[in-house]
């Protein structure tokens, strides 16, 4: 699948964007052409239209053309009065002359609809492609898949190691890649996950040896351990006694410090001493794909037990 349909935002500084908006004749050429050009939206005035800088010229939404829905569901004022300070996709619909200066009517509902149909409704499974994210809650993050089509990145999929929001992980306005895990026909959604991306347990493990002393995040505090994130899909468990627990920082997000004691790929364990923790911001490991992303279009299976563990932890990826 070629991702010719980018998130919003992609666009919008590009020579091709600016090249498309540079003159009335560029403009009336993209208009007959049905280019998908991008602008920012300034304003959301009384009667719920955007209004889009075009470079020197002023571009116009109408409410009905802020959004393209495949389910036919009626836009609701939120979905228009939040694009405003952000980047907007349109195809031009014509130009008007008004006391001197030009007006540009444009619709984003058509670049949607154009999206939709030759791009997001053809996606399977195992698709690979770019995202952006554009909000956070507890459950997930929802991402842009192309032209504002908005798609939930639950936050199980964002890791194989446990981490307790989005936010350890992404932040609003990042660029990433994700995996296609499911398409739902008949609404008309997408979701997608990113874990399969980021390495096997392999993968990750042959970074580190026993007997260094790295760093990593406190993820979850358990009866049992503390478990550290040491890479975006590796985790270790350091053993906690009870004299330790109470003169030790264990804040879930905190840095630690920690001795690797034993690397076990047929267990797919590895065994930490916890040397220090130390208080810092919320810390956000910064995707790292194993595989091309930008080149890679597609995943069947993927598989992040190492051979010969008793626990198989793997995606299938397949229409349902």
């Amino acid at each position: 699948m070629e991702h010719t349909y980018r998130p919003e935002g992609a666009l919008l500084g590009t020579v091709e964007n600016a090249q498309s908006l540079a003159s009335l004749a560029a403009i009336e050429r993209a208009a007959q052409t049905g280019q998908i050009c991008e602008g920012l939206c300034t304003l959301c005035d009384q009667d719920m239209r955007l209004h889009v800088t075009l470079g020197g010229y002023e571009g116009l939404i109408e409410r009905d053309e802020v959004l393209y829905d495949p389910n036919g569901d009626a836009v609701k004022d939120i979905a228009v009065i939040t694009r405003v300070g952000k980047p907007i996709c349109f195809h031009i619909l014509g130009m008007e002359r008004i006391n001197g200066r030009y007006t540009m009517h444009l619709s984003r509902r058509s670049a949607q609809k154009e999206c939709y149909e030759r791009y997001i409704s053809h996606l399977r499974p195992g698709d690979i492609l770019p995202a952006v994210v554009t909000h956070l809650e507890s459950f997930g993050a929802f991402v842009d898949i192309g032209c504002g089509f908005s798609s939930l990145l639950s936050v199980d999929c964002l890791s194989v190691s446990r981490i307790s929001h989005p936010a350890d992980r992404l932040c609003c306005g990042m660029p990433i890649y994700t995996v296609v895990k499911a398409v739902d026909r008949h609404l008309h959604r997408v979701f997608v996950s990113q874990r399969e991306l980021l390495g096997t347990w392999l993968e990750n493990a042959a970074r580190f040896q026993a007997g260094q002393t790295v760093a990593g995040i406190i993820r979850s505090v358990e009866p049992y351990g503390v478990f550290i994130e040491l890479a975006p899909n590796l985790a270790g468990l350091a053993e906690l006694r009870e004299e330790s627990r109470a003169k030790i920082d264990l804040t879930v997000g905190h840095g630690a410090t920690v001795y690797i004691k034993s690397i076990l790929p047929e267990r797919m364990k590895i065994k930490l001493v916890l040397i220090d923790t130390y208080r810092t911001e919320r810390k956000r490991r910064e995707p790292e794909y194993f595989i091309d992303a930008a080149h890679e279009k597609h995943m069947d299976t993927w598989r992040y037990s190492s051979p010969g563990a008793g626990k198989i932890v793997e995606s299938v990826f397949e229409e349902t």
